[in-house]
């Protein structure tokens, strides 16, 4: 295990020297400099020591300004997500009154990347480490979207995070790594974003050696580190989610500063540990049983033959087509219409019921937002062709109020009445309702269109998709196709080796 250095050296001797290479570093060129910041302790730790450096430069060596960059994923745990909104407003208040060029920004991922617009509108089934799509959307592209803009406007940019060698024995392979490809003292290129150099003034702290400073350095922007802290004693787990610029940085799901429907781990261990030590916790509850509904290894399944959350999920992929898998299994698709409604109406009743019975400061909580719920019923409505247009009538039913967000246009939509005349003809050939719905859907978004180009392909794309009679008329095909395709390249060999040995003759 590795030694304190604080303990070892006094605190002094640790953080008189980093302040002086920070001071440095930021007076050597006019290259803008951005934190990664989670509310957590060691990119806390890493603000607190380059603004610590800061307050000592005189007002007129302040020249470049230092973005501090938080990345709120829209599901992040509430509790630390209202705890660093607070801290930017208290970081952005105290650098105008003390003039340090500190700017903090709050990022956000766009509407259509959101993790509910994917999972409930899309049908992405929950996260795992074999289709990991939220750590790319929610937390890679809006911070490499700002660093990226810094860069471009500057030609370069030094990105300053709480990084350590003592996270783990894979983070600190990666600090080991770039500490070869150093091209200036203390400054590593990074292997992602062009024109970015990483800067980790931490890397070789410890936990103990994070906490010494924080308890005996007062926090200079005014936020209480003895509340940190206090959040941190709440939790069994001790890890923060750092700012995250590519995939090689692990699931935040098992840290205090995760985001709370991960299902990246098998068990969320801050947010049960927060609930079962703080009584003042419990209204957190609902989300925590949302998200080990989520999880597919806690799926329900009707029978040993429906793995995981299989039953849940199209046997179609997302473009329609199928994919085998261990020879008579189908690789599943999105999750079904019937799922999506349910994990939508869940969600909804677990928000009303938080904003009903949680505490004061909880009761304007939105865990999905109407621009979010405009877009889910855009994408059923329209992509999806799902013309009975459920979610207002969730909406209305989970909550008790009328869906406040704009109307689809009429133009592209059927009535009730004509919807149920549909299923009364189709009977109980789903599959035949599907298909007569997404044709009549096509015709009626073409009519009301002013561009009359590519119904044919459209149409040709619906009928490839709704071509199987069923699931199990999907995987004889599949397995036909494969046999096939089997075939087709064993006569290929033949040919080439007939071809090579005549060649040779």
């Amino acid at each position: 295990m590795p030694k304190s250095i604080i303990s070892e050296l006094g605190l002094s001797n640790v953080i008189d020297p980093l302040k002086e290479e920070i001071k440095e570093l930021y007076c050597a060129d006019d290259i803008p400099w951005i934190i990664g910041y989670s509310g957590g302790k060691d990119s806390t730790a890493t603000l607190q020591l380059v603004w610590l450096a800061l307050e000592e430069l005189p007002e007129e060596s302040r020249h470049k300004p230092v973005h501090v960059i938080s990345t709120d994923t829209m599901v992040e745990n509430p509790v630390v997500s209202s705890w660093v909104k607070h801290s930017l407003e208290v970081m952005a208040e105290t650098a105008k009154a003390k003039r340090i060029p500190v700017e903090p920004q709050l990022l956000h991922p766009k509407t259509e990347d959101s993790f509910w617009v994917n999972l409930i509108g899309k049908g992405y089934p929950a996260p795992r480490h074999k289709f990991r799509w939220c750590t790319e959307r929610l937390k890679i592209r809006p911070s490499n979207q700002f660093i990226s803009s810094v860069v471009s406007k500057s030609g370069e940019a030094i990105l300053a995070l709480g990084a350590r060698k003592a996270e783990s024995s894979a983070r600190a392979h990666v600090l080991k790594k770039n500490e070869r490809y150093r091209t200036r003292a203390h400054l590593s290129p990074s292997a992602t974003l062009a024109g970015c150099l990483i800067y980790t003034p931490i890397e070789a702290w410890t936990n103990d050696d994070v906490w010494m400073f924080l308890n005996q350095v007062k926090n200079p922007w005014g936020h209480s580190n003895r509340d940190l802290l206090g959040m941190y004693a709440g939790a069994s787990a001790d890890g923060e989610c750092p700012l995250v610029v590519d995939t090689s940085t692990p699931s935040c799901g098992d840290s205090r500063f995760g985001c709370w429907v991960c299902t990246l781990v098998e068990k969320d261990k801050s947010m049960t540990a927060m609930i079962q030590n703080d009584a003042e916790k419990e209204w957190m509850s609902p989300l925590l049983e949302l998200r080990n509904k989520l999880d597919f290894r806690n799926a329900v399944r009707p029978s040993e033959d429906d793995k995981k959350d299989h039953h849940l999920r199209d046997f179609r992929r997302m473009n329609g087509s199928t994919q085998l898998m261990h020879g008579d299994k189908l690789v599943p698709g999105p999750y079904h219409q019937e799922a999506r409604e349910e994990w939508l109406r869940d969600l909804l009743e677990a928000q009303k019921w938080i904003q009903e019975e949680g505490p004061q400061e909880v009761r304007d909580l939105e865990l999905i937002t109407i621009d979010e719920l405009v877009e889910i019923r855009r994408i059923w409505v329209v992509d999806k062709h799902e013309l009975e247009d459920r979610l207002p009538v969730i909406y209305k039913e989970a909550t008790g109020r009328s869906f406040p967000g704009r109307a689809i246009d009429d133009q592209t939509l059927l009535g009730p009445e004509q919807m149920e005349t549909l299923a009364e003809l189709c009977g109980e050939d789903k599959h035949q309702y599907e298909l007569t719905r997404e044709l009549l859907s096509l015709t009626m978004q073409q009519q009301a269109s002013a561009r009359r180009a590519g119904l044919f392909d459209r149409l040709e794309k619906s009928l490839r998709r709704h071509f199987y009679d069923s699931k199990e008329d999907a995987i004889n095909r599949a397995q036909e196709r494969e046999k096939r395709l089997a075939s087709a390249q064993k006569h290929q060999k033949l040919d080439e080796t007939e071809t090579k040995t005549t060649s040779s003759s």
